[in-house]
């Protein structure tokens, strides 16, 4: 009796295949002859299953994506407890370090983020979703600043897109640092960064 294969699982597997020689070789790397070898397939096999590059590297994008998002909405869900009170400013701040490589898990993911968004700027077919879920991470910046001021924890006047969008730059800054010099830019010293710039909001206004 021939083997069934499921679909679903098959492309699972090939998107982890994909991550995990973007981790080793970037993006230029992750050739379908690369990903098949890493996945133990016949390139025939990775075809079967995607239309083309693109779809294999998008697909694995979200998977990657999936993987950030199942840790957050955990993190989330307190936030939006109306019971959250005074324990808001630490489960902001828990929230916050899920983008920070405070581990190896972590770091690992700041790495493979990186090296897609720097792909997307020159593929035009990574792009649009590159956009897309940077877009997403802004919305939720945006989501959890609204929140801590309608709480009373941020200044009425403040600026909410400009520090949306100044937030963001600080955890892709730091990101980018710390995958660069794990020995310098410790965990502690992210979570300070990061405290240090929200202690700066509340102060703000």
């Amino acid at each position: 009796m021939p083997k069934i294969v499921d679909p679903e699982a098959r492309r699972r597997a090939v998107a982890q295949a994909v991550l995990r020689v973007v981790g080793r070789q970037g993006v230029e790397g992750a050739s379908l002859r690369n990903v098949a070898d890493e996945a133990g397939l016949a390139i025939g096999s990775v075809r079967h299953y995607f239309s083309d590059h693109d779809e294999v590297l998008l697909f694995a994008m979200a998977e990657l994506n999936a993987r950030i998002e199942g840790r957050v909405r955990g993190h989330v869900e307190r936030l939006l407890d109306p019971g959250a009170g005074a324990e808001r400013r630490a489960q902001v701040e828990e929230l916050l370090v899920e983008f920070l490589p405070l581990d190896a898990e972590r770091r690992e993911e700041g790495m493979l983020w990186q090296a897609f968004t720097t792909a997307a700027r020159t593929r035009p077919g990574l792009r649009p979703y590159a956009v897309e879920l940077e877009s997403g991470l802004r919305a939720l910046l945006l989501r959890v600043l609204r929140g801590s001021q309608e709480g009373g924890g941020l200044p009425d006047d403040l600026d909410l897109e400009l520090e949306t969008l100044r937030l963001s730059a600080l955890l892709d800054g730091l990101t980018l640092q710390a995958t660069l010099e794990p020995g310098r830019i410790t965990p502690d010293v992210l979570r300070g960064a990061l405290r240090r710039h929200l202690e700066t909001l509340r102060r703000d206004g």
